[in-house]
């Protein structure tokens, strides 16, 4: 092999090595930092890029892409003495590669121990119960102060969140017995409510209970009372109508005054009738009534003779002359009739 085919080899390799160091490919979402002669040049974008070799060097590659960052727990005391540990968890992406490149050896440790500081400045003028609960106040101070910090470093933090906050075994034994005891309180009241209420509904219920049916009885009771007047001024119309009528039958037959006296005497019977009447009263009027009677009992044996009774009427007895003594017992049969107006036991 001759010295020219040799320097042409060379020559070769040379301009390939050229080449394969002037063309660089950038990934999407990704920087890459172009030194030239030691200084900073330009900012490679993604996609194919021209460099010149042996004069431009790369000095790395950073992903623009918004990163997650975890750090281990950091003890930090609150203003009432207590040790609490803490887990925060950083959004951060970085805006500005050549200023991430240069403002900053390592962004990444630089964060971290930012963070840590903030953190125990912000939980440092809190006390335990305000850490436990102010998670959101503890992120957006934790996110104003970490952006405006990591700026000039070309990094946006956009988001922090506490992941937990551990406090001390003993403070966390006593805050689990406080809170079973403010649990069991609560549960108590509300035990003790729900009694009240449902003695406080059954006494209601049993008011209501009690005046609706007392309600019930007096409507039932005027009713019953209205129902029963009606039905004695039923009786009552019936009555009177009845009476009217017999009354009006009798002056329209025009009854005479022996009628009247016969009807009078078949009446006795009747009002005699009864286990129960031990004592009744023979009005005075009775005596007018037989003197009537007897009269008509004359008239009627003049004019029949001797074919009837003695009084004239069949099946009658011959009545005797009323006087104060009144009627012969022996008038009525089956009754013991007293004297005029005279009450006799029966």
């Amino acid at each position: 092999m001759g010295p020219s085919l040799i320097a042409a080899l060379v020559v070769v390799a040379v301009a390939g090595f050229a080449l394969i160091r002037t063309v660089r490919i950038v990934p999407q979402a990704t920087a890459g930092i172009v030194e030239r002669l030691g200084r900073y040049h330009r900012t490679l974008l993604p996609g194919l890029n021209l460099v010149v070799p042996f004069i431009d060097r790369i000095k790395g590659t950073i992903d623009l892409r918004e990163q997650v960052v975890s750090f281990p727990p950091q003890p930090v005391i609150t203003s009432d003495n207590l040790v609490v540990s803490i887990d925060t968890v950083i959004y951060f992406q970085v805006v500005d590669p050549r200023a991430a490149t240069y403002e900053i050896a390592n962004f990444l440790i630089g964060v971290e121990q930012l963070t840590v500081t903030t953190l125990r400045n912000v939980v440092g003028g809190m006390d335990l119960e305000r850490t436990l609960t102010s998670r959101e106040e503890i992120n957006t101070e934790l996110r104003g102060v970490l952006d405006d910090a990591t700026g000039r470093w070309g990094i946006r933090v956009n988001r922090v969140e506490l992941k937990a906050i551990d406090p001390p075994a003993s403070i966390q034994d006593s805050m689990e017995k406080q809170m079973r005891a403010d649990r069991d309180k609560r549960a108590a009241v509300l035990a003790a409510e729900g009694q009240k209420q449902a003695a406080i509904l059954t006494a209601e219920g049993q008011k209501q209970a009690v005046v609706l049916k007392a309600r019930g009885d007096a409507e039932a009771a005027v009713l019953k009372a209205q129902a029963e007047a009606e039905a004695k001024a039923m009786r009552a119309k019936g009555e009177a109508d009845a009476i009217a009528m017999v009354f009006r039958a009798i002056h329209e037959g025009k009854p005479d005054q022996q009628l009247l006296a016969y009807q009078y005497l078949q009446m006795l019977p009747k009002i005699a009738q009864g286990g129960a009447n031990k004592l009744w009263i023979v009005p005075s009027e009775m005596g007018r009534a037989l003197e009537g009677l007897g009269g008509l009992f004359a008239n009627a044996a003049g004019t029949a003779g001797d074919t009837t009774g003695g009084d004239g009427i069949p099946g009658v007895p011959e009545p005797r002359s009323p006087g104060a003594a009144g009627i012969d017992r022996a008038d009525l049969p089956g009754r013991d009739l007293p004297g005029k107006d005279t009450p006799a036991a029966g």
